[in-house]
């Protein structure tokens, strides 16, 4: 959708108030009956933007399969052009194509490619922002934040899981003939896993803001960052088959996603052969860098890994986190030794106040003599390295962070 193209446009300004309620039912503008979709008036609106949509699912010589999938997936037939969807939902068309763009579609003119699911979502967002729950700028995020999280999913989906299944099972078949069976009886099973999950991530997203202290914290909070790097990603990209690489970077991904995971932390996003998480405490962070390193140092088929952790307050935006934490935590990364975990000083300090490592061994054995035991448990040990200049960031004094033996 576009606002110049899809907008109150000059026809339907000439055409009155009877013409746009003809054009919000679905009728053409200027009066004439319906002839599905194949009026010269209707050719001629039409865009460039609109015409990847036409060639590959157009209701003029577009390919029958993908439509009927399409209208399987979707729920509804295509019945109206942009200008026509947001006068049925009672939006404006400015509004309407932001949060087609939101969503992450591309303007598609005037063709008419839009459902009544269209209609309803539009409504929805609509509506939540006349009743004042969403300002307008925020639905405008929902839409948006929505959008890249499910077509991330969609891809996924389609590159790992139906590819997979649809690999044609007696010679003669197309995938495309086991395409649309398929997806039959898989959609109403995925949608309703995908519902309870989201409900799940929500529960648990909800739990975290109701824990923060103040309001300040709901956007801007203290977090420890970790970011896990492969060593020469660049090298074994030269060297492998792409399959290989797939493979390689999937187990990646698939194995630190799960110790995140298990271990209390939140997977913020994974960048092929990096990936970047976040856990409210700092021992809970360390844990997990640590997991990370020993359980890839016991995969023969994985390189080395090096692991960088930073404490601090982090400003988070549609599941993602920003600011001069991340930052550091990603140049500990840089700098770490193979194998190994560098955390930064305040890091460190948040280790030692809550009790999971102490600052030196001296500190350790103080503990230990002023408890009248022999050793005192910690969970970690941190040994300062050199401080040292890091772009950006001025002077950092890192720690190498291991487990305590005693």
């Amino acid at each position: 959708m576009t606002a110049d193209e899809g907008g109150t446009s000059r026809d339907a300004r000439a055409a009155g108030d009877d013409g746009a309620a003809r054009e919000a039912a679905g009728e053409p503008a200027h009066g004439g009956a319906r002839d599905g979709g194949k009026s010269p008036g209707r050719d001629a609106a039409k865009g460039d933007a609109a015409k990847g949509i036409d060639d590959d699912f157009g209701d003029e010589g577009g390919d029958p399969i993908a439509l009927r999938l399409e209208a399987l997936i979707i729920g509804a037939e295509r019945r109206y052009t942009p200008f026509q969807a947001a006068r049925a939902a009672g939006v404006s068309m400015d509004l309407a194509s932001r949060f087609w763009r939101a969503m992450g579609f591309a303007d598609i003119g005037q063709a008419r490619a839009l459902t009544e699911a269209d209609v309803l979502a539009l409504r929805r967002l609509a509506g939540l922002v006349e009743a004042g729950l969403l300002s307008e700028p925020m639905a405008v995020q929902v839409a948006r934040s929505t959008g890249q999280t499910t077509a991330r999913l969609a891809d996924w989906q389609i590159d790992s899981f139906l590819e997979g299944l649809t690999e044609p099972q007696e010679p003669g078949m197309t995938r495309t003939e086991i395409t649309y069976p398929l997806i039959e009886l898989l959609l109403p099973e995925l949608e309703e896993f995908l519902i309870y999950v989201w409900r799940r991530q929500l529960a648990a997203a909800t739990g975290r803001v109701v824990q923060a202290q103040d309001d300040a914290e709901m956007v801007d909070r203290r977090l420890a960052v970790g970011f896990a790097d492969l060593v020469g990603f660049t090298r074994l990209t030269r060297r492998l088959e792409e399959e290989e690489l797939g493979e390689l970077v999937e187990a990646f991904e698939t194995t630190a996603a799960d110790l995140v995971a298990a271990h209390g932390g939140r997977l913020i996003k994974t960048l092929g052969d990096e990936v970047l998480y976040a856990a409210d405490d700092a021992g809970t962070a360390a844990e997990i860098g640590l997991r990370l390193i020993e359980t890839m140092t016991h995969d023969e088929t994985m390189p080395e890994l090096r692991v960088g952790i930073a404490f601090g307050t982090v400003t988070t935006r549609m599941g993602d986190v920003f600011g001069t934490t991340v930052n550091l935590a990603s140049r500990l990364t840089s700098i770490a030794p193979k194998d190994a975990v560098l955390v930064d000083s305040a890091f460190a300090e948040e280790l030692a106040r809550s009790g999971d490592a102490p600052k030196s061994e001296a500190e350790a054995a103080a503990s230990a003599s002023a408890s009248g035991e022999h050793t005192v448990t910690y969970r970690f040990a941190l040994q300062p390295m050199w401080q040292r200049p890091v772009r950006g960031l001025g002077v950092v004094e890192p720690w190498l962070l291991t487990r305590r033996n005693t």
